[in-house]
Order: structure tokens, then C-alpha cells, then sequence
């Protein structure tokens, strides 16, 4: 027991290292995503966060989004906590069997002009739980998905970059976003 505890205080923490600071690639992406969403809306972006049935990786980038390194409050989006209030519902995870009607249901919920945003391998295709019995298959198989943003888990720059890709490809197809 003495070995553990002496060991314990000796060891260097096991932590990762901080990011490397890219902060004018993700302050420009920033102002881009909140200049683009004004302008596209007349207002800031609002989005709902879906958990279909992942393993949680996806919701820890997608929440990495609020803490103060990424802060997405400053540039105006916001996650909402009702379907009633959100443009864009991302959904993550396979969509389980259990989350299919759920999914649907706010997906009805949330206002035009709506958008669902597929994030990560597992909300593309089902990822490592395609084929089992308690999964429906990927968003898609529920729901219309607008864009999938690859990645086991994507990064939140990857995020960002896809919610504007999003707002850009909406303009560019005509649509009233």
C-alpha cells in the first residue's frame, strides 16, 4: 500500500496537454459562424442538442463549444433547451430503437426553417452499432439530415466549421434560412 501512495505522489499527472492556442483561426471562425447566422436569420443561431443513443464523446466536444477556450455564447449562437426555441438539432449516436419516435417528435417540434445536423461516424451510419438489434440505423433512417460532421468524436473546430458550412450551403441553395 506504502508503494501506491508513494508512487501516486512521485508520478506526474496523467493529463493532456493543452491545446496548441490557434486563437485567430477560431476567433475568424467565430465571427464568420455569428456574421453568417445574422444574416442568413436576421438573428443568432439557436441550436438543440439530441443524444440519440451515443457513447457520450460527441456531446463532450459538442459541450467543449460552451467552456470559456471555444465560447460560443460571445459570438451569439446558444443551445436552447426546447425544440419549440432551435434552427438546428444536432443529433449524435446511432439512433437506438427506443430514440427513433423521440427523434421524430422534435424534429416536428422545431420550427421552420429547420436544419438536423448529423455529428460524428455513429449519427453518419449506425459507426460500430450498425447491425444490432437495438439500433434503428443512422439520423437519417429517422429523420432528414441537412450535413454530417465526420469524426470519432469531431473536434469542436470541426463543429464550428460545419455549422457554417451549413448557414453557407442554405444561402447558396436558395433557401430562406
Amino acid at each position: 500500500m506504502r508503494r501506491f501512495l508513494l508512487e501516486g505522489l512521485t508520478r506526474r499527472p496523467l493529463t493532456e496537454t493543452p491545446p496548441v492556442p490557434e486563437d485567430a483561426m477560431r476567433e475568424e471562425l467565430g465571427r464568420a459562424l455569428a456574421d453568417a447566422s445574422r444574416q442568413k436569420l436576421g438573428r443568432s443561431l439557436s441550436i438543440r442538442q439530441v443524444d440519440a443513443g451515443s457513447c457520450n464523446g460527441c456531446e463532450l466536444e459538442i459541450h467543449a463549444l460552451s467552456n470559456p477556450f471555444y465560447d460560443l455564447e460571445r459570438f451569439g449562437l446558444h443551445f436552447v433547451a426546447s425544440p419549440r426555441h432551435a434552427d438546428v438539432l444536432m443529433v449524435t449516436g446511432p439512433v437506438t430503437r427506443n430514440m427513433a419516435e423521440a427523434l421524430r417528435r422534435t424534429y416536428d417540434a422545431t420550427p421552420d426553417p429547420k436544419f438536423v445536423v448529423a455529428v460524428g461516424d455513429c449519427a453518419r451510419d449506425g459507426g460500430c452499432f450498425a447491425g444490432i438489434y437495438a439500433v434503428a440505423g443512422g439520423v437519417d433512417a429517422v429523420v432528414p439530415v441537412d450535413l454530417h460532421i465526420p469524426g470519432c468524436p469531431p473536434d469542436p473546430t470541426a463543429l464550428l466549421k460545419g455549422l457554417l458550412a451549413l448557414l453557407d450551403d442554405a444561402s447558396a441553395r436558395g433557401g430562406v434560412v
